[in-house]
């Protein structure tokens, strides 16, 4: 049974995972760096420090899982984007891991991108992995990027991916946090936003998003929202206007890349994108591809499957 590992070690979780491809199963461990209450994350150096201790024990818990220890290769994401430049000191804690594991077990090691192994995941979550072979649209929306991509079949790097658009300040899931802490949530504020959200039973105002050009604008969204709890508007309001405002500005966003692009399939991946309003209200406008939470939100297993690929074109 050939298995293949990966790691991700990003800002906001440790993660490992297999991929076995004679079963197509993933099997995966993480777990969320720990984040002072009141915090927005971490500093890098933190960040660090604390992979340097969940790694192993994260590593632990897979092989303790069912698998049969047939590593064919290991590969790590290594950086945030496929760009020159790219680089975050966390991504050290897995590609160091990896390139030893390499070694010692002589087998090969391939080093990928973090938003590359959230596309594949999202593909794999979302039952087309064949889109590796054909164009389509990719939107990552996370704490750190909200951005709208061009993927294409590539033969060195799985997919090439270029950027079609992306928020010119403020980051949707950086949103998130912040109006979710302006609302006595915890870090990361995602799921307990949403679960505010759903009990908005009031409709929220019109939504206008701010484009300029393909690019948006989520500034004046922690803005809107600081004034609306000021005024004393309800919690689960300013929840769901939130999210509501982040949907219509991914759905604009996309009508302008599908406008541009043709009517090819949109894959959305990234711990915003597993939300359900926001979902809901994409799902129906275009060809949109989502991955379930566990695959949308950090984890290792679309870096297990790009040594998967590699492999494949060995």
């Amino acid at each position: 049974m050939a298995e293949y590992l990966g790691i991700d070690t990003s800002n906001y979780t440790t993660s490992c995972a297999v991929y076995e491809s004679s079963e197509n199963k993933i099997i995966q461990q993480k777990k969320l760096l720990p984040v002072k209450e009141g915090q927005l994350g971490l500093r890098q150096s933190d960040a660090v420090f604390h992979h340097t201790k969940q790694l192993p024990e994260m590593i632990e818990k897979l092989f303790d899982s069912g698998i049969s220890g047939n590593i064919c290769c290991v590969s790590a994401s290594s950086r945030p984007r496929n760009a020159e430049g790219s680089y975050m000191p966390c991504f050290l804690c897995g590609e160091g891991f990896a390139r030893s594991y390499s070694a010692i077990a002589k087998i090969p090691f391939y080093s990928t991108s973090h938003q590359t192994g959230h596309i594949l995941s999202a593909l794999y979550s979302a039952g087309h992995l064949d889109f590796t072979e054909r164009k389509f649209i990719a939107f990552h929306v996370s704490g750190g990027t909200t951005d709208c991509l061009l993927c294409e079949p590539d033969s060195e790097n799985i997919i090439n991916i270029s950027q079609i658009s992306s928020s010119l300040d403020l980051k949707a899931g950086q949103a998130v946090d912040r109006i979710g802490l302006m609302l006595g949530l915890k870090f990361p504020c995602g799921r307990e936003l949403e679960e505010f959200a759903v009990k908005c039973s009031e409709p929220v105002g019109k939504i206008k998003p701010v484009l300029k050009g393909m690019n948006c604008s989520l500034s004046g969204l922690e803005n809107k929202c600081h004034d609306m709890l000021e005024k004393g508007f309800p919690k689960e309001y300013i929840a769901r206007f939130c999210l509501e405002f982040i949907a219509f500005t991914v759905s604009a966003m996309t009508e302008k890349a599908v406008e541009k692009f043709g009517n090819i399939p949109v894959v959305y991946a990234g711990g915003v994108m597993s939300d359900i309003i926001i979902q809901n209200m994409l799902s129906g406008r275009f060809e949109a591809y989502f991955a379930k939470p566990e695959f949308s939100c950090d984890n290792a297993s679309g870096t297990a499957l790009y040594g998967f690929f590699k492999s494949q074109k060995k």
